[in-house]
């Protein structure tokens, strides 16, 4: 049997948009009734997700293997890059984390690490029909086209035809294209066989002689204009895009959400902020979370650096003073291991700190260990009948101190039982490693019930959630309206 074909999407910059094309274009094929399958060969993000034989990958890839209606496979993302500081990231390699890397090791690295991601692919195009394959970044950084395994190497191995999106929003949309296609090396530019323009805002007729003049300088045919639209609920990428939600409920639920320094999985708050009642908020500035009922602590990649930054800030304290208002905290992963009174890393896994107190609203230490841990789990609170399931992945090891109590009782995906989080004497501050958490209905419909009341308003039930399915569908009507198919066909399958 023939390897599967495959349809590549690059991109003029980073946040064009190029993970909501795959997403989209995965579904579109699905449609037509194609087994179709993401791939990135390298990401660079730090909102990942845990797969089912607990391997670690990139959130997008999980977002479009749901938009293919497949489990997510580490195979879909081999490397993975979580910055932990400006020079440093860790690399996640199919799944399992090889070690801390600078930006120079890292380019020695590739050369090693080539031949997994080639093998992945490879399974992909073995099992599937269609591989839509999305790069990183642009193709067009020169200082990397001899090293670049996420764009040019990987569309080469595979001799991909490649789509080339930019985002008109951000404006230079004909620049940029032109100027990616021209810094493109002449046996790689042969690989681009169409390009999209993204986000754009009002009548296309505007742009007939921009087409017109792109086409014939580059040789390139635009075969797609994708409005811009913000009433579909697909779940961003990467934290340059984070939006706050403003309710348009006349007393809303105000949630304030730290957007820490190295801040990783903010996606665990969207289904609050698709709730009608609230108003989320990411913040930064400590004078930002006085109106809060409650702060949400987010994960860190980095988390005794952040928390040296929330000292240092006077974020603590005002935590703390929020906390002595009456307020509610909750922390996730990194945001739990934050609230306790202290974190210890003496294998500097994290970074360069060695120790340092915590915010001390939870009578938790952490200590960090080599060892990742990635599960998925479930269960319930404790001594209630609410569900909770998600998914962990963090280093450090958390252990209560005089009597704290836990939060949940989950068992993971061999059935092992365990307990997780805390919870404060005064029932206002929470901490869980649970990512995903708030993505269950009922757990949900009682934190913000525990608000509700707080203000002397009526409780509420509330629904399931986001479609993602519908969203998906949305999405595909948009995407599909909006490009030539039929030449997208014609170039993938002759």
């Amino acid at each position: 049997m023939k390897p599967a074909k495959t349809l590549m999407v690059w991109g003029t910059a980073s946040g064009v948009g190029k993970s909501v094309l795959v997403s989209a274009l995965c579904r579109i094929f699905l449609r037509r009734g194609l087994r179709v399958c993401p791939f990135k060969a390298q990401n660079m993000s730090l909102n990942s997700y845990v797969t089912l034989d607990g391997g670690e990958i990139a959130r997008a890839q999980v977002v479009q293997a749901q938009a293919s209606t497949l489990e997510p496979d580490v195979d879909m993302n081999p490397v993975l890059l979580k910055p932990s500081s400006d020079c440093q990231a860790q690399v996640i390699l199919q799944g399992r984390p090889i070690g801390k890397y600078s930006a120079l090791q890292y380019k020695n690295l590739k050369f090693k690490i080539w031949g997994a991601v080639r093998g992945s692919l490879d399974r992909l195009r073995n099992e599937y029909d269609l591989v839509i394959m999305e790069g990183a970044g642009s193709p067009a950084e020169i200082n990397l086209a001899s090293h670049d395994i996420a764009n040019l190497k990987i569309a080469d191995y595979a001799q991909s035809p490649v789509l080339l999106a930019a985002d008109i929003d951000k404006g230079g949309v004909f620049a940029s294209i032109y100027g990616t296609i021209a810094l493109l090396p002449e046996n790689k530019r042969r690989l681009v066989q169409g390009l999209i323009i993204n986000k754009f805002r009002g009548d296309k007729r505007l742009l007939k002689n921009g087409l017109d003049y792109i086409e014939k300088a580059t040789g390139k045919k635009v075969c797609g204009v994708i409005p811009y639209f913000n009433n579909i609920l697909i779940p961003e990428e990467d934290s340059a895009n984070i939006r706050d939600k403003k309710s348009s409920a006349g007393q809303s639920l105000k949630i304030a959400v730290l957007r820490l320094p190295h801040i990783s999985n903010f996606t665990d708050f969207d289904s609050l902020a698709y709730e009608n009642d609230v108003s989320l908020k990411y913040v930064q500035a400590k004078e930002e979370l006085d109106e809060a009922d409650m702060l949400i602590i987010p994960g860190s990649k980095n988390t005794l650096g952040d928390t040296r930054y929330l000292h240092n800030s006077g974020l603590t304290q005002a935590i703390r003073r929020l906390h002595q208002k009456g307020g509610f905290i909750f922390g996730v992963c990194g945001g739990f291991q934050m609230l306790g009174v202290k974190m210890v890393d003496p294998l500097a896994v994290e970074s360069d700190l060695k120790e340092i107190e915590g915010i001390g609203l939870l009578k938790v230490q952490t200590f960090f260990d080599k060892e990742k841990i990635l599960r998925r789990a479930h269960g319930s609170l404790l001594n209630k009948d609410v569900e909770v399931s998600g998914y962990e992945i963090h280093h450090g090891i958390t252990s209560h101190l005089n009597g704290q109590k836990a939060f949940f009782k989950l068992k993971d995906q061999s059935g092992k039982s365990y307990h997780d989080g805390a919870v404060s004497s005064d029932g206002r501050v929470w901490g869980s490693y649970l990512h995903g958490v708030f993505d269950q209905p009922g757990f949900r419909n009682l934190i913000l019930n525990k608000l509700r009341a707080k203000k002397g308003l009526p409780l509420k039930v509330r629904a399931s959630g986001v479609n993602l399915e519908a969203e998906f569908e949305k999405l595909a009507d948009v995407v599909e309206k909006n490009l030539d198919m039929k030449w997208i066909e014609k170039i993938v399958f002759g």
